[in-house]
């Protein structure tokens, strides 16, 4: 008994240690993506006076790039199967990269919105099959780990974006919140080229074309919408008519997908409990409530404090240090505890940080409002770590392309959305009060609403069985020792 359990150590050795090298490979690629599209915003007024247009005409250049990327996820999976995930992905690093260079090089905004464009479509690809290469490459016994470090960048990118954005904006130009994507990219392709294998499916037939377009519209206007709601852009009623045309297009492209023989988009994951919990229902509404509050802390310490954005950004540190402190207990507290009550206890205690957040004030003493702050940043990591992995526990092997991809669209569209729920209960709240901005008042219902729908979102994941995902967790295997 002995000999085996030592063979079964050196078998699974490399491929642990390859699996950990792939996920690195895989995160670096991601944080440069997640960070471009955090960055950004610092330097839409400067790179307005350079182009000589008013500031608000550059929102274009977010909008682009989003709906861009919106309309291209459904199709990287069929692409990663039918020419390589290895080469897609490698390919969308080098379209993004240089799609960044040409964004920092821009000299009207016309040019600058062509850039954008491009590279929202190397986006698009980059997140959808670069998951798809983890799934691969990592034995089932290192998938927490593995989808823990590629969690990472969409932890932290988004908080210390809007910092180092500003810093780059004041103290250099706004050039370089793009050009600091060349060297990321060149450095993140050469770690593909040595580290990431080729991974070929058998052919995946021909191109679901309707399906396509269905799905890749559909995605456009339901985002285009809530972008449109977040920036106040365009008639109420413009906004409830695209939302409604991509609710339809959704679900004709669902209706499609069932009947075809070759979909682009196998919906069969769905059947799986434990990715469907994790990615359709609970899962979204979980990280539409944890995906506002970035959102929302910014304003709050700008808006209701009357800090400058530097400033802010000094508290928005320590929500950024517990993202990153949870990292070394998330497999622990998984394998001690289990899916089913990691993600309802630590949900609860997310859902309860966000309402504490809303009853901050500039007298609330700093060591209390760091200590919040941490706190949120820990629950925040261990649950994306949790349902992004749980996503994935039960999925077959012919089942995450599509998986990948659609877990892909539903992140994307719960990220807006967070923001969007966000702005408009904010918006809601200061036009009750007949208010030109919003007051710390107006952050307080915000913030009590989004910590009630985490709440609210953290009940369903008892329905799970407790052994949910155990063959990840090593859960099951902690139990029967």
């Amino acid at each position: 008994m002995t000999t085996v359990q030592t063979s079964e150590k050196t078998d699974e050795a490399p491929s642990a240690a390859q699996a950990k090298i792939v996920a690195l490979v895989v995160a670096v690629s991601f944080f440069m993506q997640i960070l471009d599209g955090t960055i950004v915003a610092t330097s839409l007024p400067q790179m307005a006076a350079s182009f000589g247009v008013q500031p608000v005409s550059m929102s274009i250049g977010i909008t682009v790039y989003m709906l861009t990327m919106s309309a291209f996820i459904p199709l990287s999976g069929w692409l990663g199967d039918r020419f390589g995930a290895r080469r897609i992905f490698l390919a969308s690093i080098g379209v993004f990269t240089g799609a960044s260079l040409f964004c920092g090089l821009s000299g009207s905004l016309t040019e600058f919105i062509v850039a954008r464009a491009i590279q929202g479509a190397g986006s698009a690809l980059m997140t959808p099959v670069g998951r798809i290469i983890v799934l691969k490459s990592a034995p089932k016994s290192e998938l927490v780990n593995a989808i823990a470090l590629i969690t990472w960048p969409a932890l932290t990118a988004p908080v210390i974006g809007p910092v180092l954005g500003g810093f780059i904006t004041t103290y250099a130009s706004w050039h370089w919140n793009f050009l600091i994507n060349i060297p990321i990219g060149l450095l993140g392709m050469a770690l593909v080229l040595r580290f990431v294998p080729e991974q070929r499916e058998g052919n995946p037939g021909r191109l679901d074309v309707l399906g396509f377009i269905l799905s890749g519209a559909g995605m456009t206007f339901v985002l285009a919408a809530l972008e449109l709601s977040v920036k106040r852009e365009g008639s109420l009623l413009l906004v409830f008519a695209m939302l409604a045309t991509g609710i339809v297009l959704s679900v004709m492209a669902t209706r499609h997908f069932l009947k075809v023989e070759n979909p682009l988009l196998d919906l069969s994951a769905f059947k799986v409990q434990t990715f469907a919990i994790s990615t359709l229902s609970a899962g979204t509404v979980c990280r539409v409530a944890i995906n506002a509050t970035p959102f929302l802390l910014p304003l709050l310490f700008q808006l209701g404090f009357g800090l400058n954005s530097i400033a802010a950004g000094t508290y928005l540190l320590v929500y950024f240090l517990g993202n990153l402190g949870m990292k070394a207990v998330t497999t622990p507290l998984l394998a001690r505890f289990g899916f089913r009550n990691v993600l309802c206890v630590n949900g609860l205690i997310a859902a309860l940080c966000i309402i504490a957040c809303g009853f901050f004030t500039p007298d609330t003493p700093l060591a209390v409002i760091y200590a919040i702050l941490l706190a949120a940043g820990l629950s925040r990591s261990m649950e994306f770590t949790a349902l992004n992995t749980l996503a994935f526990a039960d999925i077959g092997p012919e089942q995450r392309t599509s998986a990948s991809t659609l877990s892909s669209m539903l992140q994307q569209a719960a990220m807006l959305l967070g923001v969007a729920v966000a702005a408009a209960l904010l918006n809601i709240s200061t036009a009750l009060r007949a208010a030109p901005d919003p007051a710390l008042i107006d952050f307080r219902w915000a913030f009590l609403a989004v910590g009630l729908m985490g709440i609210v979102s953290s009940l369903p994941f008892f329905s799970l069985p407790a052994d949910a995902g155990a063959e990840v967790s090593k859960h099951k295997r902690f139990q029967e020792k």
